[in-house]
């Protein structure tokens, strides 16, 4: 693919007073509300380069302009006149290869984080020889072209998808589409974790096909699961359960809704030759049959899909999580371990530990909190951007 200039003239935007407050801190975006929006500006292409200034005359860089999304500015660059063209595109790519290096020896990880590698609207991931793209910013959907070099330059990939069909891309006013960007899908689509080989669907399954922001969670409970009975639920393809089955436990179960995650979590079982027990069901309705037949497990696993996808829904879905906790840890045995978490960025980490706490204490169980955290080293977090620490995680031992 030949690799062309995507820089162009920028206009220069003003933003109104007293609203560069937050840029000056260092934030990346500046929103619709906050530029002066004069008709030539509304009328500029989304996703163009455009210059940022406050009303004092401060410079703030180059960014991305979406006339039509709330977040009307990303910023690329600090420097106002930085070309952005494929050269810039391969030293950002660059400097995130070299920072996945130092965390990890094999090539499975999140490759770009968005405004955190300073690549704004942008997430790759990263199976081998094979990447997921994700544009959800109207300016990464643009420069597609040159980021798919820079990626080929960089990398020995042998495909690279586009899985940009993320409800992100209708706030940027863009289309929804899962298409190859270069090169095929390859047979088998691998995951290497912990000493087990998971299978992934890029093209169907959720986000990319693997969630590698609980890499170190799952390894966490892994390292508690020897001889232990193991609940996974919302297991997707297996992920907790399958490493703690090898990494010991006696027996586990793994429950979904999800007919394809369970087959994929059924074939990382026989590719890794593990016993796992697989149940199709709502996570409530099955911990609450579960309950009935007094079944009791040393470590019970709850990692949800989103319960607070905008911020209208934090009251219900504070009272979900707190739900979740309360049947859950009712399945936990004395001194073992129940680990929940929430990939819901519009919960803080506190209402989030709230609702746990106010679950387990509904359950009449106490315990200790052995760890709390979030993402791992592949998905960092930006200083400025509080919604890039979507992620909380607890183990709690309960008594």
């Amino acid at each position: 693919m030949p690799i062309t200039t995507t820089d162009e003239a920028r206009p220069l935007l003003r933003l109104r007073p007293g609203a560069a407050r937050r840029l000056k801190a260092g934030h990346p975006w500046a929103f619709s509300n906050e530029i002066v929006m004069r008709p030539e500006m509304r009328a500029l292409p989304p996703g163009g380069l455009v210059r940022l200034e406050g009303d004092d005359g401060v410079q703030f860089g180059t960014f991305f302009y979406n006339p039509g999304s709330l977040i009307a500015a990303r910023r690329l660059d600090p420097d106002p006149e930085a070309r952005i063209d494929a050269g810039w595109f391969a030293r950002r790519l660059a400097e995130a290869i070299n920072l996945r290096g130092r965390f990890f020896d094999t090539p499975f990880y999140r490759l770009v984080h968005a405004e955190a590698d300073r690549l704004p609207g942008l997430i790759v991931d990263r199976f081998g020889s094979f990447a997921v793209v994700q544009a959800n910013a109207a300016g990464m959907d643009r420069r597609l072209q040159e980021i798919v070099a820079a990626l080929q330059a960089a990398l020995p990939l042998v495909g690279i998808l586009a899985r940009n069909d993320s409800s992100a891309r209708r706030l940027e006013g863009l289309d929804q589409e899962v298409r190859m960007l270069s090169g095929a899908v390859p047979q088998d689509v691998i995951v290497e974790e912990g000493g087990v080989s998971f299978p992934v669907d890029p093209l169907g399954g959720q986000k990319t096909g693997w969630f590698y922001d609980q890499r170190e969670n799952r390894g966490r409970v892994a390292a508690l699961a020897g001889g232990a009975h193991v609940l996974d639920v919302y297991c997707h393809t297996g992920g907790f359960g399958m490493r703690a089955a090898a990494a010991g436990a006696a027996h586990v179960v793994l429950v979904d809704t999800s007919a394809p995650a369970l087959a994929l979590a059924e074939r990382a079982a026989l590719r890794n030759e593990l016993h796992v027990e697989l149940r199709r069901g709502e996570a409530f309705a099955a911990m609450a049959e579960l309950l009935a037949a007094g079944e009791r497990f040393d470590i019970v696993v709850c990692d949800p899909p989103p319960f607070i996808p905008t911020r209208k829904d934090q009251t219900s879905g504070l009272r979900g999580y707190e739900r979740m906790a309360r049947l859950a840890a009712r399945l936990v045995a004395p001194e073992g371990f129940l680990f929940v978490a929430s990939c819901s960025h519009h919960a803080s980490a506190e209402a989030f530990g709230a609702a746990i706490a106010q679950g387990l204490a509904r359950a009449g169980r106490s315990g200790r909190i052995v760890h709390a955290g979030g993402a791992g080293p592949d998905h960092p977090t930006h200083p400025h951007l509080p919604e890039s620490a979507y992620l909380k995680a607890l183990l709690i031992q309960l008594f």
